[in-house]
């Protein structure tokens, strides 16, 4: 009995750690990819001065011809230290909150994987939020007018000059706000699109596992569930994220301090620019990011969890 137990706490270990390094993996890809559309959005967002009157592509030009074509990637660095361990957790939490909540719910519940998705996004976030304020202050930054010199700089800086850990983790609420419904939407989604194309496209999109006993999804299945996933979870929780990037970055404007508290932060944004120029700002960017990212995000992940011998296949007929 002691033996199955703890062959038992192994199988779990083993699984778990495979899911951590997997979604590590993913992200750290997913991330790269889209990492000069991930800081032209943070600029847009938070209306910097050389930046607000430009669009999208225009920004991206600018910056090259401003600050040189290494600036796209400005703050890269930071991202990768936080979205290991934030990809990590979340790709290895989800896997576990699935199986609690599948015991629970049921093996046919849709609410489950919504339920799950959510709990895994907001434990990651929990995890890692710090990273994320400082890979956000370091973005902002325009080459020449430098406030923070690294990453340690930074969380230096913000914890003692501006009141301690409470400080690393400004914005916090809008981004718990934001999400749970995207966390849980993006999983939910994929994992939906994922079994109804090996339903009924399972020539198309699928190929047999190599026990011959269930079907895996294609590559480009892969990336169209994920970019599908991750436009729908973007536009339902948006809002959120343009409020938290101005509360995390109220220090580096001269109207910061209207920025104190989530929804009197959505308020001022909706008040001064209303709601397309305002709480979707960079709504725009984010769909030619959010897309892109999610889908390497999720096949990345898939593709890393069979190369680590991790089942990802539906069976036949389910």
């Amino acid at each position: 009995m002691e033996t199955a137990s703890k062959r038992n706490w192994f199988a779990y270990v083993d699984f778990a750690l495979r899911s951590f390094v997997a979604g590590g993996v993913a992200g750290m890809c997913a991330k790269t990819s889209v990492a000069p559309l991930d800081r032209v959005k943070i600029l847009l967002q938070a209306h910097n001065i050389h930046y607000k009157h430009l669009g999208v592509f225009k920004t991206l030009r600018h910056i090259v011809h401003k600050e040189k074509f290494p600036a796209l990637y400005k703050s890269n660095g930071a991202q990768m230290v936080r979205i290991f361990p934030y990809a990590a957790v979340q790709f290895m939490s989800y896997e576990q909150y699935k199986k609690l909540m599948t015991n629970l719910l049921g093996q046919q519940s849709h609410v489950s994987k919504l339920i799950a998705g959510s709990c895994a996004g907001v434990t990651a976030v929990t995890c890692t939020y710090p990273l994320d304020m400082v890979r956000a202050r370091l973005a902002f930054q325009v080459t020449g007018e430098h406030v923070y010199t690294g990453i340690r700089h930074t969380m230096r800086t913000i914890f003692h000059q501006e009141g301690g850990y409470r400080a690393l983790y400004k914005g916090f609420s809008p981004t718990i706000l934001g999400m749970i419904p995207y966390a849980g939407l993006s999983f939910y989604t994929f994992e939906r699109l994922k079994l109804l194309l090996l339903e009924h496209f399972p020539s198309w999109c699928g190929s047999t596992n190599h026990s011959g006993t269930g079907l895996i999804l294609n590559v480009p299945s892969k990336l169209l569930c994920g970019g599908f996933a991750g436009a729908l979870a973007q536009s339902i929780s948006y809002p959120f994220d343009v409020a938290r990037r101005r509360m995390q970055l109220a220090e580096m404007m001269k109207e910061g301090h209207k920025f104190r508290t989530w929804y009197g932060t959505l308020a001022v944004v909706w008040r001064t620019h209303g709601v397309v120029a305002g709480l979707y700002r960079g709504m725009t960017i984010n769909y030619f990011r959010a897309i892109p990212m999610m889908a390497v995000s999720f096949s990345t992940y898939e593709v890393m969890k069979q190369l680590l011998q991790l089942d990802t296949s539906v069976a036949k007929g389910s």
